[in-house]
């Protein structure tokens, strides 16, 4: 009766084995994450999303082709960041001495930290913690630019000196509050120092994009035909087609405005391709490829990590800029009087 007994539990253990590969992958497949749909069939990604991380646009030359941190090395990151806002929120000794008068202060710049909503953690893509948003090339940097670039920018600069003052339309888009400083509404959507939110809306065949900052508005129509106005009628951000492949979001867009840049660079010729899909509940994947071949030598590629959160976007009325330009303005002619004087 013992071996009997003996038998059957090594006759139900091997069952077991045999079973547990069948058991574990059903288990893992129940646990995979499946994209929520719309009422008409398509992924749906709205909501608020923070756009906010450490991670920097390109990768430090130092770290050269390491595209990920150990999980110690993101927390002793992050730690640096968030030690920085701690000591800027003590508070200062009322009775500290006046500066020497030879010491060299340093610029506060437009805002202290008081001011500004910086990221202060890494979020993980593919459970990876990137060191930089680029990916490809390899050394997560910008490709070289194309021979003769730095020469038709600097005529563009030396063109526009003398007269970024003789009216409004001379300023910087940010000044006159046509667009967000920064790009958090694109080209290539990257997290600014605040207001670094976007809302995703969708309805049938639309899919429109709301930066927090100046709220710069995405809208984006799902389509396999481009609007053959989009390069006589060229848009801040573009003129945006987009398709769904699976659960991901593929969005096409050219005719960028030609006042508009990319960190700097032109964009009137460039094609952008961007990705979205969501990783879980509380991540969205942001995934961008930048070709312009009368910029950049190569194309450039990389992914940034969005995350949801439940607050709202509030309104962000740009009246500082549009009071400062009466200041700005006025103190030019002022200087003109005084040189003609």
């Amino acid at each position: 009766m013992k071996k009997q007994f003996l038998l059957l539990q090594f006759l139900l253990l091997q069952f077991l084995l045999l079973l547990s590969p069948i058991f574990f992958v059903g288990l893992a497949g129940a646990q995979e994450y499946q994209t929520p749909m719309t009422e008409w069939g398509v992924p749906d990604l709205q909501g608020v999303w923070k756009h906010a991380t450490v991670m920097p646009f390109e990768r430090p030359r130092e770290l050269g082709e390491k595209r990920v941190y150990t999980e110690a090395e993101a927390v002793a990151l992050e730690s640096v960041v968030q030690q920085k806002f701690a000591e800027n929120d003590q508070p200062l000794d009322p009775n500290r001495p006046p500066p020497e008068a030879a010491e060299s202060l340093p610029s506060i710049g437009n805002y202290d930290l008081f001011w500004r909503e910086d990221a202060k953690f890494i979020p993980t893509i593919n459970g990876e913690f990137r060191t930089s948003a680029i990916t490809d090339p390899a050394n997560g940097r910008m490709p070289e630019r194309v021979p003769g670039l730095t020469e038709r920018l600097q005529a563009l600069r030396v063109a526009s000196n003398g007269r970024s003052s003789d009216g409004p339309e001379g300023r910087g888009l940010g000044e006159r509050c046509l667009v967000g400083f920064g790009n958090l509404a694109g080209p290539v959507m990257s997290p600014v120092i605040y207001n670094s939110h976007l809302q995703f809306n969708q309805s049938p065949g639309y899919v429109t994009i709301t930066a927090e900052m100046v709220h710069d508005t995405r809208i984006i129509k799902i389509t396999d035909e481009r609007n053959p106005a989009g390069e006589a009628h060229r848009k801040w951000m573009g003129d945006s087609i987009g398709r769904w492949e699976g659960d991901t979001l593929v969005v096409e867009t050219k005719y960028f405005n030609n006042w508009h840049t990319l960190r700097g660079m032109p964009v009137e010729n460039m094609t952008l391709i961007e990705t979205f899909r969501r990783e879980t509940g509380n991540k969205l994947i942001y995934g961008f490829t930048v070709d312009d071949p009368t910029v950049f030598t190569a194309q450039f590629s990389g992914e940034y990590p969005l995350s949801r959160t439940d607050a709202p976007i509030y309104e962000y009325a740009c009246h500082e800029g549009n009071h400062s330009m009466a200041g700005i303005l006025a103190g030019a002619r002022r200087l003109e009087q005084m040189e003609a004087q």
